[in-house]
């Protein structure tokens, strides 16, 4: 996309039922996380709801990725590919990204589970991960910029020991999965573009328990933290609306 889209009513209802549908099979894939479970289960269960509810994956087949999931576990931070061999055990922290398209336009969001009981450390990551992400969007009001967004995340995290992972970024989102601008999960007060009404943003901070560098491994997709600490990862699809931020992959 070569400038921002600035979405018309119609579109930004479609796009609350793509959010809808996003958030319903979400929930789902969330009950099913247990120990024994493969990642490889996950994904299959989410291409099942996918099409029960009349939509397409947003994932399978972009860039050639293999997968309706991105299914991350412990230190892996995104992108992980779902796997027959890839067993789920009590204390994983596994994220869920996930995407479709329903009648053209894309809703994407993302959650970190907890698989049975975590430690103490584990769970404070979680918690903090999607803390986040509220304050991230709670400042998504017109006449703010793009860099208050990552501000108010990275200042969060960042004051708990954690630091924000910069190689990946939030994104505009609509016809396509990703749209301009970027919106990085990181940055300073008063910089970048300024938010507008029907802006749509899919923000998405990733928080490791040490360093922020990551590494892709060989399957040209899963990355993992270098020093394998934990990361966690929440996303949500948002609506710059005129009163405020409208989370569209929220019920």
């Amino acid at each position: 996309m070569s400038q921002v889209q600035i979405k018309s009513g119609q579109e930004i209802a479609l796009m609350r039922e793509a959010g809808r549908i996003v958030c319903e099979i979400l929930d789902e894939l969330e009950k099913a996380v247990a120990p024994g479970v493969t990642t490889w289960e996950l994904d299959a269960l989410a291409e099942k709801l996918i099409y029960e509810k009349g939509a397409r994956p947003a994932f399978k087949g972009y860039h050639g990725f293999p997968a309706c999931l991105c299914a991350s576990v412990n230190d892996e931070v995104v992108h992980g590919i779902p796997s027959k061999r890839r067993k789920l055990e009590e204390g994983d922290l596994m994220k869920l990204d996930f995407g479709v398209v329903y009648r053209g336009y894309f809703g994407d969001s993302a959650r970190t589970v907890a698989v049975g009981p975590v430690s103490a450390e584990a769970q404070a990551l979680l918690d903090a991960t999607r803390e986040a992400l509220r304050r991230g969007i709670q400042v998504m009001v017109p006449g703010n910029r793009i860099g208050d967004i990552g501000h108010a995340m990275q200042s969060f995290v960042e004051a708990r020991g954690y630091s924000m992972v910069r190689d990946f970024t939030g994104h505009g989102i609509g016809r396509h999965l990703h749209e301009k601008p970027e919106v990085p999960s990181y940055g300073r007060p008063g910089d970048g573009m300024k938010l507008r009404p029907g802006m749509v943003l899919a923000v998405e901070p990733m928080v490791n328990q040490g360093t922020e560098e990551v590494e892709v491994l060989d399957d040209d997709w899963t990355a993992v933290t270098v020093d394998n600490k934990l990361s966690a990862h929440f996303e949500h699809t948002v609506l710059i609306g005129e009163g405020g931020p409208e989370i569209l992959t929220r019920k």
